[in-house]
């Protein structure tokens, strides 16, 4: 799948990343390409979140370099990252609860100005998520937790990404959802969309990346295909036990 001759569809070229003076990311070197799945697992404060932040422009880093499509978008302000084709679904969801699923899904849809084609977007997100057409004039905050992702996840949906980044999808989601959340993704990402995927659950994430990373206090220590990591001693006992 990975074609070492041509540039990668997204280049994270060591970067080190802040928070005031405090260091998150020291030298994180990761690449993606096209149609790709990809997953960054480590424990809490490893620094994941921050490297979809760094790549998304909400975080922006001191050194390195970022490249999409062939383009630096290491300065990129987070609207503009967002208009070249990124998408981030953050931890935790962050819908706005007051508003309605139809409203919701219309916010991720912020620069595009015909109505026709935002209908269009929506019904295509009702394709992967029925059940958010059932709730389409509720209230985001008074939905579950499985569906609150879903219409986080069908939000990013609304901007039709070239790279969707998910942080943490799985979290505090029952089993059975989680299933569903994951299988959501493959079929995706079997349509032609490029994953990158955050993952306190490893062992979800690594049975369907192409590809993953092991993340370490801001230090890639690790990568591999998802399935070698599966079966690696290291990975097996601090994410897999």
């Amino acid at each position: 799948m990975t074609d070492t001759t041509a540039n990668h569809f997204l280049e994270v070229n060591k970067i080190d990343s802040f928070y005031s003076q405090i260091q998150a990311l020291d030298g994180i070197d990761l690449f993606i390409d096209k149609g790709e799945i990809v997953t960054l697992i480590g424990s809490n404060g490893a620094g994941k979140s921050t490297t979809l932040k760094s790549i998304s422009g909400q975080v922006r880093p001191k050194k390195g370099s970022i490249i999409f499509e062939g383009k630096e978008i290491t300065k990129n302000q987070a609207h503009q990252t967002a208009l070249l084709g990124i998408a981030q679904v953050p931890e935790g969801r962050r819908i706005f609860p007051r508003l309605s699923v139809r409203e919701n899904l219309q916010i991720g849809a912020f620069s595009v100005k015909d109505k026709n084609v935002i209908a269009e977007r929506i019904e295509r997100v009702f394709t992967y998520f029925p059940r958010l057409k059932e709730r389409l004039n509720q209230k985001g905050g008074t939905m579950s937790g499985g569906e609150q992702q879903m219409l986080a996840i069908g939000r990013a949906l609304m901007m039709k990404p070239k790279l969707l980044m998910l942080d943490e999808p799985s979290m505090g989601l029952a089993p059975i959802i989680v299933e569903q959340i994951f299988d959501i993704i493959k079929e995706m990402n079997k349509e032609g969309m490029t994953i990158l995927l955050v993952e306190q659950n490893a062992y979800q994430a690594l049975q369907i990346a192409d590809r993953g990373y092991v993340i370490q206090t801001g230090q890639i220590v690790l990568n591999g295909k998802g399935g070698e990591l599966m079966k690696n001693e290291q990975v097996r006992e601090a994410y897999l036990a």
